[in-house]
């Protein structure tokens, strides 16, 4: 299943790069995309465990931006 998500106050091109790479990691994503100038997270990730994997999503970002936050 592939999804857009808005992401508000992600500050800087660099966190945006940190995100990404740990969100490809986690197990059962496809395919993820998080871009700094449209403020977006496209992810790409298994239908039957997609909230779950949404869940370890924000964890991650929250490490690398505190005040980061994805609109589900």
């Amino acid at each position: 299943m592939k999804k857009k998500f808005k992401m508000v106050d992600l500050d800087c091109a660099n966190c945006a790069a940190k995100m990404e790479n740990a969100i490809k990691k986690i197990e059962g994503v496809t395919d993820a995309n998080v871009s700094f100038m449209t403020q977006k997270l496209t992810i790409d990730a298994d239908d039957a465990r997609f909230d779950e994997i949404m869940q370890e999503v924000v964890k991650v970002c929250k490490k690398v931006e505190p005040d980061c936050q994805i609109k589900l």
